[in-house]
């Protein structure tokens, strides 16, 4: 089966992807920071600072990216913000991902270096900047 057709979808399916993937994000921030929609298990209270910068990056992060606003550099930020929560706090307790729980830090980390790389797509605040007249 043929699903090149699908191609001239990329920018909306990005931004779709963009956009699920920064309200997951920023739902880890708002579980650490105001325990909604539920406390993060295993998160202590009140947050260590480390953990409270993240929960403000996933938070700021994830609404950023969401709309679509400074996507590359914020994307950039959160990609690093979990590549070191993944080695800070999984890997010690297992080389597989699947034994430390790790998995969705790693995906966010890869998903988020290919908005970094690629851009936010369609539906952003980035592309309606990009597409206005110079002053």
């Amino acid at each position: 089966m043929d699903f090149r057709h699908l191609e001239k979808y990329q920018p909306q399916l990005r931004a779709l992807l963009r956009i699920v993937t920064a309200l997951l994000f920023m739902e880890h921030g708002l579980a650490k920071l105001v325990h909604f929609p539920v406390p993060q298990p295993g998160a202590p209270s009140p947050l260590p600072p480390l953990l409270l910068a993240a929960a403000i990056i996933e938070v700021g992060g994830g609404i950023l990216i969401t709309i679509g606003l400074f996507t590359r550099l914020v994307a950039f930020i959160c990609a690093g913000e979990m590549a070191i929560g993944y080695f800070l706090f999984h890997f010690p307790k297992s080389f597989w991902p699947i034994v430390n729980m790790g998995e969705a830090a790693i995906l966010y980390c890869f998903i988020f270096l290919y908005f970094a790389a690629a851009g936010p797509g369609a539906w952003s605040v980035d592309a309606m900047r990009m597409k206005a007249p110079a002053p």
